[in-house]
């Protein structure tokens, strides 16, 4: 047999020490992903017609709408100030986990992590 051949060179101390910063990795974003599902975020359309609160696991939590922007003659208004601000508030719940997240990781994009 081949010098070499057959056989991974052994690193067990660098490979000890990877495992373990990805273990505390883990550890740190699974207690991050649990506190970013608390916090809420809360985005609004029209001037604050409409507003919209979500939390960090992207639940629509509260939706409300002031009474002066309701129109029965308009409801296409309303359904499109409502649209605008949901998407709004995802889109900042969106950014506020990737916010966190990049601080554990680095800014590392790690598909399928959050």
């Amino acid at each position: 047999m081949a010098k070499g051949r057959g056989k991974m060179p052994m690193m067990p101390g660098n490979m000890n020490n990877m495992l373990k910063q990805v273990q505390k990795m883990q550890k740190q974003m699974e207690k991050t992903q649990a506190e970013l599902e608390e916090k809420e975020v809360e985005a609004s359309a029209g001037g604050g017609a409409v507003s919209v609160k979500v939390n960090g696991k992207r639940e629509i939590l509260d939706v409300t709408i002031q009474p002066e922007v309701v129109d029965p003659d308009d409801i296409e208004m309303l359904q499109d100030l409502i649209l605008a601000a949901t998407n709004e508030a995802l889109r900042k719940a969106e950014e506020m986990t990737n916010k966190e997240m990049g601080k554990i990781t680095g800014g590392m994009n790690v598909p399928g992590l959050f």
